[in-house]
């Protein structure tokens, strides 16, 4: 799980690092002392599940900062640090999960842990996996994603041969329809795909895999079990081996199937 902490207090970001690390040894703790800082984190990708943000920020406050995070990512968990209770009646109004007073302990931080409102990473991605190797397929609790429009698995698959980078509007249309033919049409049914795809990851309560931004979406690695980020991360240790088939059914991922045979043959050609 990745733990943001935001707070202009130093020490205070210290002291809640260490208290987070003893709690959590497994987890990723990322720490801000500027608030915008950490969303330029999120917006790049490294997207929290858990933020502990101080309330009292100059440039944003950390409610504001929250509902951004929220915008990155509906299902991550706001934890708000303050000095008094003022802020608890709006901060149920934005469904945060957690809310706690200085001067804190240990305990408090420990309870918050232990009650978040929205599993972590790790649960998403035991329940998540992304076949790449023959057909692409999305298999979800071991059944495989049904979505509105059957063109939405095709922007998913973009997504995924790009491996975690940020992909635009623009290079989806230019993946999924390789001739001009009518842009503002593309973009209009283009808008549909994304909408359908929120929508059905919501109902999945796993809109946590994709970091989506103004004009662009990338899938979050790390969220989901995948063959091909599986076999080039572990290469001959992989569960998985790559035998020459790649998202079979579509056409544009074929310079990066000519890269994996390249490297499939440096692997195996003993």
């Amino acid at each position: 799980m990745n733990i943001f902490v935001v707070s202009p207090d130093k020490k205070e970001l210290k002291n809640l690092k260490d208290k987070i690390e003893k709690l959590r040894p497994d987890d990723e703790v990322f720490c801000y002392d500027e608030p915008l800082a950490s969303l330029a984190a999120a917006r790049e990708g490294t997207v929290p599940d858990t933020a502990f943000i101080s309330a009292d920020m100059s440039e944003l406050s950390g409610l504001d900062l929250g509902t951004y995070f929220k915008e990155i990512r509906s299902i991550v968990n706001i934890i708000l640090i303050a000095d008094t209770r003022d802020l608890a009646y709006e901060s149920i109004r934005r469904r945060v999960s957690g809310y706690v007073l200085r001067p804190f302990t240990t305990s408090d931080i420990s309870f918050e842990l232990d009650e978040l409102r929205y599993r972590g990473a790790i649960t998403m991605k035991n329940r998540v996996y992304i076949q790449t190797f023959g057909d692409f397929e999305i298999f979800v609790d071991g059944e495989p994603v049904a979505f509105k429009y059957n063109r939405t698995k095709e922007v998913v698959a973009v997504l995924v041969n790009n491996r975690g980078a940020q992909t635009t509007n623009g290079e989806i249309i230019a993946s999924l329809w390789e001739d001009d033919g009518d842009p503002e049409k593309k973009q209009s049914y283009l808008r549909n795909l994304r909408q359908d795809l929120q929508n059905t990851l919501r109902d999945l309560k796993l809109d946590g895999i994709i970091n989506k931004q103004r004009g662009s979406m990338s899938i979050l690695p790390d969220r989901i079990e995948c063959d091909l980020y599986d076999w080039l991360d572990k290469k001959k240790e992989s569960k998985y081996r790559y035998t020459g088939d790649y998202m079979n059914q579509y056409t544009w991922p074929e310079f990066f199937h000519a890269e994996l045979d390249e490297i499939s043959y440096e692997l195996y050609d003993d």
